[in-house]
């Protein structure tokens, strides 16, 4: 009881811990599990037990027999059904030629790199091989965006490591699945016609159970035969019967259906995939962080020592210096990415939970069954997670800096609302060579955005989303710029340190333009939303003015109060700087040929003279 209770304190503590820092929640669970596992046997108890022992002397311990085996697979297919789950065909398409031939080219020179290099190094068998290299092509967002959070980058830059990560970690996934499938259908050593039928069987079964059960789902859900309270919990129980339904057809085609079940469900346009993706997330985290206790707990300290010479280093050396250089170099040229920004994402590549977990999960069956190098799976696949994870955590930001892409100030502009007033203002800073991104709740304003080639997110600020997207380090400039005065207010509060590092402003209220009791504000010092919305619509055209005096500044606004259908916006100065207008400070620096920005009817130039 102690034990079991102290994985899931030792994990979720690891979970916080990872948080706390901002680290890969991966680096914290595996140290935990190999110090009150292998490390404690061998330095901290007398009588060389674990601290905590999923097996021990075969039939004991917390998992005896073939328990952990089952509580394993199980947690690995609903975390790789969650993978599976994000994998989004549309998205495949969307994210540009050299992420898709990252995932696939530069997938296919770690395969076949890899599996070249630990045969030779550790005189591993082929199959032994190409498995190790199969698990290490993942990467993971959840490794990723930890290390890149705090590091402003190009948002091109972060834009392929983030869609590398989600993409490849199903992918990855797969290849390690099909890899392993055709081990245990060999034996490990030799392949006959009806070893070949067997791995036929496998994909047979696996896409069929996957494809059909995701279907069916998908039906019952449309035809409301799930109430809605129950739909996560019916979620789950069908991935597991998928899971062991399609195994008792064709032995370990399981993953397989379960990985295409997911990838299925996530491109059929669920209404509810949202809903199904947060609880699934938050089973994830749960089993991520007993497992990865469990499965370093178990390793003993001899696989350890197996891996501790020069031939780790010199491995370890291949995989990040040379391999994934070389595939990041292959899967880029002739895109619009420039050395240094190459150079930094061949850098980033740190490997993820799905490795470690489905590492673990073959190096167990494997050991099992006598399959000759077995045992080096386990500990050469941590040692890459936990070395390529350290490696970045340590490093990544001082690189960033050393090549040159790390950005000094983020020019970014984060807009709080995606009504049609946000979009012409978008429109307009986007045309300034201002990078832009709209949020929203609303999916309808957020296609509106999008059909004008504006960068908008379906997001609710009451969750952590953005907080998490790696696309946004470049965000300098907040504005909120919604309808709901809690809203914006609750946007400035909880961004502002992340998003307005230059500057975070919303909308005036109505009361605060009539007391004039707000300090900072945005654009007018007489509209409020209502008000900006209204002439978006009427008028949606947005003017330059020149001015050039403080007097010529004030005489516009002077005029702008009594013209209704205009609304002063920004200053724009040279080298296209924009100045937001302060709500209730007048202390502007006006410049030779500075712009009034403003939205309406248009002024003439006359009107000051």
């Amino acid at each position: 009881m102690v034990e079991l209770a102290g994985i899931i304190i030792l994990g979720i503590l690891a979970q916080w811990v990872a948080w706390k820092f901002r680290l890969p929640a991966i680096l914290p669970l595996i140290l935990i599990g190999l110090f009150v596992g292998p490390i404690a046997a061998e330095f901290l108890t007398a009588d060389g037990r674990k601290l905590i022992e999923p097996i021990w002397n075969g039939n004991r311990g917390l998992f005896p027999g073939e328990s952990l085996f089952y509580f394993v697979s199980l947690a690995i297919s609903i975390i790789l059904f969650e993978g599976g789950l994000t994998l989004k065909m549309s998205e495949v398409k969307n994210v540009g030629p050299a992420i898709t031939k990252l995932i696939t080219l530069g997938s296919a020179v770690t395969f076949f790199g890899a599996a070249i290099a630990v045969h030779y190094i550790f005189y591993l068998s082929w199959e032994i091989s190409f498995l190790f290299s199969g698990l290490i092509i993942v990467t993971g967002p959840t490794v990723i965006t930890p290390i890149l959070r705090n590091i402003p980058l190009k948002k091109d830059i972060a834009a392929v490591l983030k869609w590398e990560g989600i993409l490849i970690d199903p992918i990855g996934a797969l290849v390690a699945v099909l890899v392993f499938e055709f081990i245990s259908v060999g034996g490990g050593s030799t392949y006959t016609k009806t070893a070949f039928i067997e791995f036929a069987k496998i994909i047979l079964f696996g896409v069929t159970f996957g494809f059909t059960f995701a279907h069916g789902f998908s039906m019952a859900l449309k035809r409301k035969l799930i109430p809605h309270y129950l739909l996560n919990v019916v979620l789950l129980a069908s991935v597991l019967g998928v899971f062991v339904l399609s195994d008792a057809f064709a032995h370990e085609s399981g993953l397989l259906s379960v990985v295409v079940m997911g990838m299925v469900l996530g491109n059929s346009g669920l209404p509810h995939l949202k809903e199904l993706l947060y609880f699934k997330e938050s089973l994830s985290v749960l089993l991520i962080s007993i497992l990865f206790i469990l499965l370093a707990a178990n390793i003993n300290f001899d696989d350890l020592v197996l891996i501790f010479n020069w031939k780790t280093l010199l491995l370890f050396a291949i995989v990040v210096f040379f391999i994934r250089p070389l595939g990041v170099f292959a899967s880029t040229i002739n895109s619009t990415l420039k050395l240094n920004e190459k150079l930094f994402i061949s850098w980033v590549g740190p490997r993820g939970i799905v490795a470690a977990g489905i590492a673990s999960l073959f190096g167990l069956k494997l050991a099992k069954n006598g399959v000759p190098g077995a045992a080096y799976i386990t500990p050469l696949v941590f040692m890459i997670v936990l070395g390529t994870v350290l490696l970045n955590a340590t490093t990544a930001r001082l690189f960033a800096k050393i090549a040159g892409v790390f950005l000094n100030k983020s020019e970014g502009i984060l807009i709080i609302g995606a009504s049609e007033a946000s979009r012409i203002i978008a429109q307009y800073l986007n045309e300034n060579e201002k990078q832009v991104v709209l949020i929203d709740t609303n999916q309808t304003n957020i296609n509106h955005a999008k059909q004008l080639g504006l960068d908008a997110l379906n997001v609710d600020i009451y969750s952590d989303e953005l907080i998490d997207n790696i696309e946004l380090n470049n965000i300098g400039y907040l504005i909120a710029l919604t309808g709901n005065t809690d809203i914006n207010k609750f946007a400035i509060d909880k961004f502002k340190k992340q998003f307005g590092e230059n500057g975070a402003y919303r909308i005036a209220t109505k009361d605060e333009i009539s007391n004039q009791t707000k300090d900072q504000g945005l654009f007018s010092y007489t509209n409020d939303y209502l008000s900006l919305l209204e002439l978006a619509r009427k008028k949606p055209n947005i003017h330059e003015i020149h001015i050039e005096s403080e007097n010529d500044f004030h005489d516009l606004i002077t005029y702008t109060k009594n013209e209704k259908d205009i609304i002063p916006l920004f200053l724009k100065h040279g080298n296209n700087q924009l100045e937001t207008i302060g709500t209730f400070n007048g202390e502007l620096k006006i410049e030779k040929g500075t712009k009034l920005v403003y939205l309406g009817n248009k002024i003439k130039q006359d009107v000051l003279t």
